[in-house]
């Protein structure tokens, strides 16, 4: 069973409870309830604790012993880092007022493309807060590729909060030649087109290509590289991760242009997905608990079965 296929975990009605407890409360009653439901998750979803043990594994080797040990407490630092994660989201989509304190490290790359009223592609991950990215662009012009239909619950409740949220939100699996034209208008008008980079999609391998990622080969989508090639834009990445200092929002340059040719393309866009798995590597090296992908990700795409 692949990854967007799966359920997710966790009742509407629970969302609502948690969040009206955390704006009553605070974060500390919030998280006092979050620890009896994640002590339940934690020992039902034995793939995705064997997947986060993996992941920090691999990590922790790859890191030469910095990072956090696979421990099962750390599988479980890993479970509420996510849950903490959600509940950021929630606030950032939610608040009139932006309630996080934050830094741009990279923001000219934005800047100099808006100036030139020039569009790109953004690759990001399942890291840390995008939501945050997407309420600082002000003004500017964002399409997000999302895969939805496994998080319906989730995504109902970020609309609740935020009536417009899904405005520019497109399905992974709706891209037809309409959605092509739509993105290169945009693109030429100088907005945005945001896709996840560590998410394979459904179908045939060909979709996806094989680079070292924490010193292990892992399959990682070619989507947002064609995407680029095809509409002759800029190629950036985009990282959103909560510090001790609140949040940092790292912006990278890819590629000015990316250039595919149909020939060679299996091999043309090994560079740029090696690229982005070594940032975001580097993003994990830097906040370990923060990637969120609770399944085998190193495993052959047909693999996983279950995540959060």
């Amino acid at each position: 069973m692949h990854w967007a296929q799966i359920q997710e975990v966790g009742g509407l009605a629970g969302m609502r409870f948690l969040l009206r407890v955390y704006r009553l409360c605070g974060r500390w009653p919030f998280r006092f309830l979050l620890f009896f439901v994640l002590l339940w998750l934690f020992a039902r979803k034995r793939i995705a604790r064997e997947a986060s043990r993996e992941y920090l594994q691999r990590l922790h080797a790859f890191s030469k012993g910095t990072t956090p040990q696979p421990s099962a407490r750390n599988v479980f630092r890993h479970f509420l880092a996510f849950s903490e994660i959600l509940l950021d989201k929630l606030l950032t989509v939610g608040a009139t007022d932006l309630l996080a304190d934050y830094r741009v490290d990279g923001g000219e790359h934005i800047t100099s493309l808006l100036e030139q009223k020039r569009g790109a592609i953004i690759v990001t991950a399942h890291l840390g807060n995008f939501e945050l990215c997407r309420r600082l662009a002000t003004g500017v012009r964002m399409t997000v590729f999302m895969h939805t239909k496994n998080a319906a619950r989730f995504t109902r409740m970020m609309k609740e909060l935020d009536p417009d949220y899904d405005i520019d939100l497109i399905q992974v699996t709706d891209i037809g030649v309409d959605t092509a034209i739509a993105l290169a208008q945009r693109i030429s008008a100088g907005g945005f087109v945001v896709i996840t980079g560590d998410r394979v999609p459904l179908g045939s391998s060909t979709a996806t290509v094989r680079v070292p990622f924490l010193g292990h080969e892992a399959s990682f989508p070619i989507s947002p590289y064609v995407l680029a090639a095809t509409l002759q834009c800029p190629l950036l990445a985009v990282f959103g991760a909560r510090s001790p200092d609140g949040f940092v929002i790292t912006l990278r340059q890819l590629a000015e242009s990316v250039s595919l040719p149909r020939r060679t393309r299996e091999t043309a866009v090994v560079p740029y997905a090696a690229a982005f798995a070594g940032l975001l590597g580097a993003e994990c090296l830097k906040t370990p608990f923060q990637w969120s992908n609770f399944y085998p990700f190193w495993a052959l795409p047909e693999s996983p079965k279950e995540t959060l």
